[in-house]
């Protein structure tokens, strides 16, 4: 078969035919008379997986390579070929999500842009410094897009750079609450505990909503900030969550806050004080649980917290009766 038909059947030019022969992977069998290239059936067959090779990304030193080397296991190439891919589309998505954070900065101009592209490499920034000076910078000097000041926060591990974060989401507009929210149901605890410290600072009614959902959470860090964030708020189903943190010494002090808050109305009073109680009849076996227990009775009014604070200041603990009755001292009963 000539070049002509060789290159209508198989879609490959004649030009690239030479190409191809020029770099010894494919070479016509024969001739004719006339002196034109004639190839057989292998040749065209060699010039088919040629292309197969091709359209999995292999250059065409590799294509030779793995035709005419007997020994060639494909496995080894085909796993570079993953690991290269993987890296391409990493970078091309990286470059995507760049521009549309650019877009979504509505520059005017080129100047803008650059603005725009000069904050977002310095919120990715190796230096804490600069990272905290793009996001207080964020505000005021150049908008950036919500997307990206949520994803610097999500990555901050320098707390005061993760503070400067938060107050910029916390000003840059109406998405950030629920970007924040996906970051609820990150595989990194890490993660998640930064988007529910996040949407604790956020105002608004969105905000508060995913932070009521956050009250179920699995992860018991998240059920913690979501109720620290919503007991000063008066949303009661933050009680079970917040007393439990006080039996565990997590935040505890945080959590008794944050129940005097609720505490601020007799009804509300009265359910802290019994919930309580009742708390301190079941862990009876963990002192340091107990004493927390009585020191949040401190910042519950009423006559139930009242009663309880009289009855353990005979405690058989001694820690726990000594800080009842310096407790009811402040009140003003005995």
């Amino acid at each position: 078969m000539l070049i002509g038909e060789v290159a209508r059947r198989s879609g490959v030019s004649a030009r690239m035919l030479r190409h191809y022969e020029s770099l010894g992977l494919v070479r016509p069998s024969g001739r004719t008379g006339s002196g034109y290239r004639e190839y057989s059936g292998e040749d065209i067959r060699r010039i088919f997986h040629i292309e197969s090779l091709r359209s999995l990304g292999l250059s065409l030193r590799e294509i030779g390579h793995a035709l005419d080397d007997p020994g060639f296991t494909p496995s080894a190439l085909v796993g570079d070929l993953i690991a290269q891919t993987r890296e391409r589309i990493a970078a091309e998505t990286e470059l995507l999500t760049r521009l549309c954070r650019i877009d979504a900065a509505a520059p005017e101009g080129w100047e803008d842009v650059l603005q725009v592209v000069a904050l977002l490499q310095a919120l990715e920034s190796k230096s804490a410094g600069t990272r905290q000076r793009a996001a207080l910078s964020s505000v005021d000097e150049v908008p950036v897009p919500v997307e990206a000041l949520v994803r610097a926060v999500l990555n901050e591990t320098e707390p005061n750079v993760a503070g400067a974060l938060r107050w910029a989401l916390a000003r840059s507009g109406d998405d950030g609450p629920a970007l924040l929210a996906e970051g609820l149901a990150s595989p990194v605890a890490a993660v998640r505990e930064r988007a529910v410290r996040s949407l604790a600072e956020l105002p608004g009614g969105e905000a508060t909503a995913h932070l009521r959902h956050a009250l179920a959470h699995p992860d018991v860090v998240v059920r913690g900030y979501a109720a620290l964030a919503l007991g000063p708020r008066g949303v009661a189903d933050t009680v079970p969550i917040l007393i439990d943190m006080i039996v565990e010494g997590r935040n505890d002090t945080d959590a008794a806050d944050a129940l005097s808050v609720l505490a601020d109305d007799t009804a509300g009073a009265e359910r802290i004080a019994t919930e309580l109680v009742d708390r301190l009849a079941h862990d009876t076996a963990r002192a340091p649980a107990r004493g927390r227990l009585t020191q949040a009775l401190a910042g519950v009014p009423g006559t139930t917290a009242s009663r309880a604070l009289r009855e353990l200041s005979h405690d058989e603990d001694r820690a726990v009766a000594l800080t009842a009755t310096y407790l009811l001292r402040l009140r003003g009963t005995q």
